[in-house]
């Protein structure tokens, strides 16, 4: 029997994407300081996997002044929700056999 891994999308493998983009399908925005404590993460750990999603079009970087201190907000694109929930798809698929 042959398993058909071709629909897993290669952005989500990570468990750190695959983390970020479980908080942003059920959040419309996220922080942050709160992504990195949600998922117990560095700053550049974070940063460089936010860098990731956002090249694939996945998610949004909003920045801007609350104040005088900067506050970084994240949330997924159309194309990343459907993108994500297609990966969860293949994955229950595979799981399902």
């Amino acid at each position: 029997m042959k398993i058909d891994i071709d629909n897993l999308n290669k952005a989500f493998e990570n468990r750190i994407r695959l983390g970020i983009m479980s908080v942003l399908m059920v959040n419309d925005k996220v922080d942050f300081n709160t992504m990195k404590e949600l998922l117990n993460l560095t700053d550049g750990n974070l940063a460089s996997h936010i860098t990731g999603l956002e090249k694939q079009g996945y998610i949004a970087i909003n920045k801007q002044f609350v104040g005088k201190k900067p506050n970084t907000t994240f949330e997924a694109t159309l194309e990343g929700k459907t993108a994500f929930k297609a990966h969860l798809d293949a994955l229950e698929k595979l799981i399902k056999g």
